[in-house]
């Protein structure tokens, strides 16, 4: 039962967490695009979309990102030893990568609180997408849980990532032809 507990209350702040990995890129976007705005429009939509980002960065993202460390970390030892679960393995991988995605996001973030624009909006789009990325990746692991499976899923994740490309990409030239 404390498992069963444990396993919600991580799945509720993996959907918090997720939350804010994919809300704070597109505050990214507006952030750079309001760089391309005049003044006064240009300081009054940057100085609220950093408010706005570290009301979500502070307050959802950060403490999901930890609670879901925690109680992740907390139920591992159900699945000892590891080597009897290789979908677990690389759901892991997955989620160290997800981790780092979320500290390159943090360094962004640190970036754009100091009025820094280190990547263009088209760069933040594409950015935007790796969450959904790992998100696939990680759900298709949880719930498959098979070697079979998981190579279908990996074959699906790279059909998706290449969707997403192209669907960046026709965007992109919509944009560019309304402008």
């Amino acid at each position: 039962m404390n498992y069963l507990i444990l396993k919600s209350l991580h799945i509720i702040s993996v959907v918090t967490w997720f939350a804010g990995l994919f809300y704070m890129p597109r505050l990214f976007v507006y952030f750079a695009e309001a760089d391309q705005k005049n003044e006064p429009e240009k300081s009054i939509l940057q100085n609220q979309f950093r408010i706005m980002q570290r009301r979500l960065w502070y307050g959802i993202t950060i403490p999901s990102s930890i609670v879901v460390f925690l109680l992740g970390g907390s139920m591992l030892h159900n699945f000892m030893p590891l080597t009897d679960h290789p979908w677990l393995i690389l759901k892991l991988i997955f989620v160290l990568g997800l981790y780092v995605y979320f500290f390159f996001l943090h360094k962004i973030f640190k970036q754009q609180q100091n009025n820094i624009i280190a990547f263009s909006p088209m760069a933040l789009r594409v950015i935007n997408e790796i969450s959904t990325i790992f998100l696939f990746a990680i759900v298709f692991l949880v719930v498959l849980k098979n070697i079979m499976n998981m190579v279908y899923g990996l074959i699906a994740l790279v059909g998706f990532i290449i969707v997403l490309m192209i669907a960046i990409k026709i965007y992109k030239n919509i944009r560019e032809k309304k402008s």
